[in-house]
């Protein structure tokens, strides 16, 4: 429940977390049974976006635990949490100076503001407790090709339960009347809020200023620095160097010659039936279809 004490611009609009992804489904192949379907989770495809590289193919491990293998991964982790700690204590030591100054009207503007991310926080935790991931496939693996707009493609792996996980099923439900009525409000609070920071005093106004932009830029901080997401109990985190093609036709080639099927690779249209032949007398053994 920290997340109530990190204020900044924009607090008002967690209810539109489910819209992160921009609208969009990518088109996902099983490489290793030549199913393709779509990414339906809005988070998992938010986070493939934002690691994603045009023209780079980006690989992708899922594991249910984390585990910080170099160093740059460990300093990522601590500047993002610093960056975080940071944004959580300067709420609480502007607070304490407003009331030890006794600018009531900013205490109430700060308080107001903690509730309206409580509320928010509290509403997107229940809508986050989805249950449906399709059904269990112990000890099998998986190995996705996910292919984001912008011609970034990114390499899913993991064990098939973790990567169902984080790429089936949906991020947030519905909202519930009860819980669309509590969102209403905290973001009606959130407008009732600037016409109470007119009461402020001038240092008061001053230091709410301060606290907005300084824990905006803290927040973008500990984004920048967060390199993995961590949802369902798993994470998934980027591996190794990403990989450069002149051509997706050139990306397919290679995947295919690896897992020794092209089936998918049609499928997802990333070559053409008739090309079949030429695999065929190109691959080291038969394609398995």
């Amino acid at each position: 429940m920290l997340d109530a004490l990190v204020l900044c611009p924009g607090l008002h609009r967690q209810k539109d977390a489910s819209a992160l992804h921009a609208g969009e489904f990518p088109a996902c192949a099983a490489m290793t049974t030549g199913y393709v379907f779509r990414v339906e989770n809005p988070a998992t495809v938010a986070y493939l976006q934002r690691v994603g590289r045009t023209g780079h193919l980006t690989t992708i491990v899922i594991r249910t635990t984390a585990r910080q293998t170099d160093k740059d991964a460990i300093l990522s982790v601590s500047v993002a949490s610093v960056s975080y700690s940071a944004a959580v204590v300067s709420t609480l030591t502007v607070l304490g100076t407003l009331i030890s100054v006794g600018d009531w009207w900013a205490v109430m503007v700060m308080l107001t503001l903690c509730s309206v991310r409580l509320l928010n926080t509290v509403v997107l935790e229940r809508r986050a407790q989805t249950r449906w991931h399709g059904a269990k496939e112990p000890s099998k693996t998986s190995d996705l090709l996910v292919l984001l707009s912008y011609d970034r493609w990114i390499r899913i792996q993991g064990l098939t339960d973790d990567v169902k996980a984080v790429t089936s099923g949906r991020w947030l439900r519905e909202p519930t009347a009860i819980e669309g009525a509590l969102t209403a409000t905290a973001t009606l609070l959130t407008y009732i809020n600037a016409a109470l920071a007119a009461n402020a005093s001038s240092k008061g106004k001053m230091l709410l200023l301060l606290l907005f932009v300084g824990s905006a830029a803290l927040l973008g901080l500990a984004n920048m620095f967060t390199t993995s997401l961590v949802m369902k109990g798993r994470l998934v985190e980027v591996v190794g160097d990403r990989r450069t093609y002149n051509r997706r036709r050139d990306l397919a080639d290679e995947l295919i010659r690896e897992h020794g099927r092209d089936d998918w690779a049609i499928a997802m249209g990333m070559i053409v039936a008739t090309d079949r032949d030429t695999f065929d007398r190109k691959l080291p053994g038969p394609v398995h279809m």
